[in-house]
Order: C-alpha cells, then structure tokens, then sequence
C-alpha cells in the first residue's frame, strides 16, 4: 500500500507545478491536458479512486494522524498559495480586526446558522499539533487550536443525502486570461467528522495569522496542505460537487489535483 500512495503523491507532485505554473502565466492549455478526455486525467482519476476506497477499507473512520510535542515545534507555520485576500468584504473585515465576521453554515441541513468569531471561540475546542504536509514536498509542524467541525456539524443538523461538505472562501484566485474564480475546497463527512478535523483561529499560540488564513481555516491532518481551506466566509453541505467550479471538488482540483489528497 506503501507503494502505491508514494508513486501517486510523486505523480500529484508533478501534475501540481504544471497546474500551478500555467495560471501564472495566464495560459488556458491545462483545460485541454486535463480535460474530461484526456489520459492523464484518466489516470488521476484512476490513482484518485484506487487511493480513497484503500484509505476508507483499511484506515478507520477515527484513527487519528500523528502528534507531537512543543519541542518539536521548529519554527512558524509556512503561508503558502494566497496570503493576503484583496476581495472587498474580506478587506472590510481585516479592517475590524474580523469583529464583523460570520461563518455562515447552510444547504443540506435542517437549522441553518451563523456564527460570530467569539462563538466559536466559545465552543469546545481541540489543540492539536501536527504535520502539514505540502503537494509541493516541503511540511511543517505545528500546533492549531480550533473548534471540531463535528461540532458545527451537530448544531446545523445535517440532513441524511447530504455527502460532502464545501467550504467556501473569501479570497478570489486570478487566472489570467482564464478570469477570476472564488476559490472552494471540499471533503467528504467522513473527514468532516473526524477528531482531528478542525475549524482553526489559532495557530502556535496565537490567533491565527492573515497569512495562514484568518480569521478561519480547517485543518484536515489527515489530507494533504492543499485540502485545507484558508479565509472560510462559508460552510456548504451537499450531495454532490457538481455545482461547484468545474465540479471537481475544488480551485486545484479543477485544475488537475486530485480531490482526495489522503496521506
């Protein structure tokens, strides 16, 4: 099994600098090398697939990722792909201080709700620390300390069809001649519910910085960086990721990654 995640995480490695690069430059050719009739899309989809139903058989629903001491705590988390929303609302919230701020929790649920900042401060917490692992090869120890989407979850009461949860997000991600799109992230409920998946405000014992995702990101330890959305403005629960982007589960899936990044 070893095998397999490793030779897919090389692969994902490589097809997330081609997909990263080519926004940059304002090109439209990854539409074409990963499109839903391309073999390399094929063969994500493939590695994609044969990795999330192994992870599901053979790692339990609650079997938690390592932790680590403060000692081994190196240095700062590292920001890294946005880390400073220019979009409109988000700027009039940093201007506040996120006094303002709401997450709002909707779609597949029975009690549709908000939640100020200090209410989720207010919840029962979890601190954490843990490995970020990054698609790019570089990770980072931390400790995040945040409130349990289960949590949010139970409150909202999610309805029985609903399979995945979106998170979306205040910053927009420039394309180039591509456009502008609002950047989303999603995972399953079986991630959503797990111990270690997080709603975090903070980070190494502070509040969480503007460029690790303030005033919310979730922390989902046992995927890679990238799956773990910064700037949430919002929490949608669904039945299928159809509606959203280009319906592939996310801003990088939709260009290429894969939509379960399990290590």
């Amino acid at each position: 099994m070893s095998r397999i995640i490793v030779n897919r995480r090389k692969f994902l490695t490589i097809a997330g600098v081609a997909a990263s690069a080519i926004p940059l430059s304002g090109c439209d050719a990854l539409d074409g090398f990963l499109s839903g009739q391309s073999p390399v899309r094929d063969f994500l989809a493939s590695a994609n697939g044969l990795t999330y139903r192994a992870h599901r058989m053979l790692i339990g629903a609650d079997t938690l990722v390592p932790e680590f001491s403060a000692s081994e705590i190196r240095q700062g988390q590292r920001p890294n792909g946005s880390t400073d929303p220019t979009d409109e609302a988000y700027l009039a919230l940093k201007e506040k201080t996120f006094a303002d701020y709401r997450l709002t929790v909707g779609g597949l649920v029975e009690k549709p709700l908000t939640f100020s900042l200090d209410e989720l401060r207010n919840m029962p917490t979890r601190t954490q620390i843990t490995r970020h692992d990054c698609v790019e090869g570089w990770s980072c120890i931390a400790k995040w300390t945040g409130v349990p989407l289960a949590t949010i979850l139970d409150q909202v009461k999610v309805k029985p069809e609903a399979k995945f949860v979106v998170f979306h997000c205040f910053d927009t991600m420039n394309l180039g001649l591509s456009g502008a799109i609002a950047y989303y992230e999603s995972i399953d409920l079986i991630d959503a519910r797990h111990p270690q998946t997080i709603l975090a405000y903070g980070n190494n014992d502070q509040a969480l910085s503007i460029a690790n995702g303030a005033p919310l990101r979730v922390r989902v330890e046992r995927q890679l960086g990238y799956k773990m959305a910064k700037y949430i403005k919002g929490i949608e629960l669904t039945s299928t990721l159809a509606p959203f982007g280009r319906g592939k589960g996310g801003f990088w899936e939709d260009l290429g990654y894969d939509w379960y990044g399990g290590i």
